[in-house]
């Protein structure tokens, strides 16, 4: 099956919640910042999952990471695996292998690539282009990495490697999206700017993303897409930021916020699934990160 090429810029577009399998957002052991992953539910450290989450994320010889995520497209070893080794690549900006993504990325994009029995190896599309634009990034800089992504946000040119690599620029860039966002003419530009700056883990957004949560209807989106504000405070993960979530949900909850019954889901309130959603994402609820975490420098 051919890759269709708009996938990804349109899930982003319009994403509230859903993780998707992917480019990876995670961390694990960071005594400033709550363990978060999209790959499990409910991650813990000492878990078997927590351990294999390390050994990968700890390697630093590029060739051992490709070579995984090979193993993972044969069936050798579990799929997550792969999109764990292709995320650490990225990460460690080789240049030599950002051909050898590029080629693979082809040949999955052209059909020519089999995955094991029910993976799409689709999947593997963008952590390759995250392996490229990481490189790239080292070439051009971030300031103009982060100008050409942006110009590709208001036509949806753009897909979760963009997203992922442009919450690792420096230079500003939260301080950039937030502005984008404030300035944006129209309600689908504001959840696509606001789903990017999730992507960022600088603690410098916290007051901005605790406000839209508090009121989403002040910001301009719907009360549905808060979700992206929440879990943008998850993934910064510092005491602060949690903390600045809770507060916010109180808020919210006094003020009704998120009260309309269409906005729950599977019996549950909006609020009780977003609280779920900590436990999922970060393997401990909200009260319990604030009162262990250490103070964010």
């Amino acid at each position: 099956m051919m890759w269709r090429p708009g996938a990804l810029s349109a899930w982003l577009a319009v994403s509230v919640a859903a993780p998707l399998a992917g480019q990876v957002q995670i961390r694990l052991a960071d005594s400033t910042r709550a363990t978060y992953s999209e790959l499990h539910d409910g991650l813990k450290m000492g878990s078997a999952s927590a351990d294999t989450v390390a050994r990968i994320m700890s390697l630093s010889n590029p060739a051992a990471l490709w070579a995984r995520s090979g193993q993972a497209l044969a069936g050798k070893v579990p799929w997550n695996e792969g999109l764990l080794a292709l995320t650490r690549l990225a990460e460690l900006q080789k240049p030599a292998y950002a051909d050898s993504a590029a080629h693979l990325r082809t040949r999955i994009m052209e059909g020519n690539v089999k995955g094991p029995p029910g993976i799409d190896p689709g999947d593997l599309i963008e952590p390759l282009r995250a392996v490229e634009l990481q490189v790239e990034r080292v070439k051009v800089g971030d300031a103009a990495m982060r100008s050409r992504i942006l110009a590709q946000v208001p036509g949806g040119k753009y897909g979760l490697a963009d997203a992922w690599t442009l919450g690792r620029l420096g230079g500003g860039t939260p301080d950039t999206l937030m502005a984008l966002f404030r300035a944006a003419p129209d309600e689908n530009l504001k959840v696509r700017y606001l789903t990017l700056l999730s992507f960022s883990d600088d603690p410098v957004a916290t007051p901005f993303l605790a406000a839209i949560y508090e009121s989403p209807d002040s910001a301009g989106i719907p009360p549905r897409v808060a979700t992206r504000a929440s879990d943008a405070l998850l993934w910064i993960g510092t005491k602060r930021s949690l903390d600045a979530l809770a507060e916010a949900r109180n808020v919210a909850r006094q003020r009704g916020v998120y009260d309309a019954p269409l906005l729950g889901r599977d019996g549950y309130t909006f609020l009780e699934n977003d609280s779920s959603a900590v436990i999922s994402r970060t393997g401990k609820w909200l009260t319990e990160w604030i009162a262990v975490l250490k103070p964010w420098p």
